[in-house]
């Protein structure tokens, strides 16, 4: 019993309670008040209604428009409409063309109404879209035998409800034309691959930055105060550089179908984001030493929602909202959809990084130079060896 005391006692023991405990309340808080926003939030998708039909299309698109439980816009034309699909701030396109009643008069043949989705998005709203589009056609189908073929089964004498079970023995007269672009190929590992290259770099980066920091801390007065800073720095890039060649080597041997120049593109992204997630993460291990662990496992896990790759920036909870506008893994995991299966927007979400990393590496050197200048400042113990 005195031996189990003993060993309960011990610092190392003790740190690991306080961090077992420690992912407990973190992991499940994050988690449950994160994706809380699933369905809840999902009228924060953006569908864009074009109609270019004005007799019945017309009357469609406003039925739509009260229907559909998304946010609706109906004064885009259809090419500004799919530049917007492209960069990811609509998530469907309804398109009624200008033909869409004059189809739907001629007897026995089936009218098109298209629908436009961008598949390189997070699987919750691709599927969602999918499941929309055939409510739609289900609906508006069923709305056309009953308003059509019912009123003409009457107009020959036939009972009302004789007509009404007649009329939804008629063939539909409404066909979907799904038209999908940036399509990502088969496989949840596919369409998670952003997310997991992404995450594999930034948890790298969470450990290397607390190694580097404090080996850099300890070794300064040895090499000198910016000497090894600058020397840290270095082998930051250097590591950046290096590291995430194997994980995209792994993906892409299991994979394949990308060519050589879209894995240079994918290596140049995940080398920045890995400098500057150390960067970021370098910031609180100077400001915290060892008990950095705490803020960047929390930041790790918020980032996990706050990232993209679930569920899209509308949808977050405000907290996430808020905190994916100075997120690494937002702006990598939104530039990997794009460079891996297409899309709008790389550059600004490129650009979005890059500032994370410069903007970090400045804060860092600031907490740096205040560091030392402090640790000068500390008045020198004199030893008094007098007998």
């Amino acid at each position: 019993m005195k031996s189990f005391v003993t060993l309960l006692k011990d610092k190392s023991v003790i740190g690991g309670i306080v961090m077992a405990l420690f992912y407990q309340i973190v992991f499940i808080s994050v988690f449950m008040y994160g994706y809380s926003a699933v369905p809840k939030n999902i009228d924060q998708l953006s569908v864009s209604i074009v109609n270019e039909d004005t007799k019945a299309g017309k009357d469609i698109a406003e039925q739509l428009q009260k229907q559909l439980p998304f946010q609706i816009t109906s004064d885009s034309s259809l090419a500004e409409a799919k530049e917007e699909l492209n960069d990811r701030k609509t998530h469907m396109i309804v398109h009624i063309p200008a033909n869409f009643t004059e189809q739907l008069s001629k007897q026995g043949e089936q009218v098109k109404m298209d629908f436009l989705i961008n598949q390189s998005n997070p699987a919750m709203v691709t599927s969602t879209m999918q499941q929309v589009v055939s409510q739609i056609t289900g609906s508006l189908n069923q709305q056309f035998a009953v308003q059509g073929v019912q009123g003409i089964l009457q107009g020959m004498n036939v009972p009302e409800e004789q007509a009404k079970q007649l009329s939804e023995q008629v063939p539909a007269k409404l066909a979907a034309n799904v038209i999908n672009s940036n399509e990502v190929p088969a496989g949840m590992h596919n369409q998670m691959a952003p997310f997991f290259l992404s995450m594999v770099s930034y948890v790298g980066a969470m450990i290397f930055s607390m190694l580097v920091v404090g080996a850099t801390l300890a070794r300064r007065k040895e090499l000198g105060t910016w000497q090894a800073f600058w020397s840290a720095q270095g082998i930051n890039a250097l590591v950046s550089l290096v590291v995430p060649v194997v994980g995209l080597t792994i993906y892409f041997l299991v994979q394949g179908g990308f060519g050589g120049e879209i894995f240079m593109k994918a290596w140049m992204l995940q080398a920045l984001e890995m400098f500057a997630a150390i960067e970021f993460m370098s910031i609180f291990c100077l400001l915290l030493g060892d008990k950095a662990i705490f803020v960047n496992i929390t930041l790790l896990l918020m980032q996990t929602i706050s990232s993209g790759a679930v569920m899209t920036q509308d949808m977050m909870p405000g907290l996430f909202k808020a905190l994916s506008y100075v997120s690494v893994m937002f702006y990598s995991v939104q530039t990997s959809f794009s460079i891996l299966f297409g899309g709008g927007q790389a550059g600004v979400h490129l650009l979005g990084l890059a500032l994370m990393a410069v903007i970090s590496l400045l804060v860092g050197t600031g907490i740096y130079t205040l560091k030392n200048a402090k640790a000068l400042r500390k008045p020198a113990v004199v030893t008094d060896t007098a007998s």
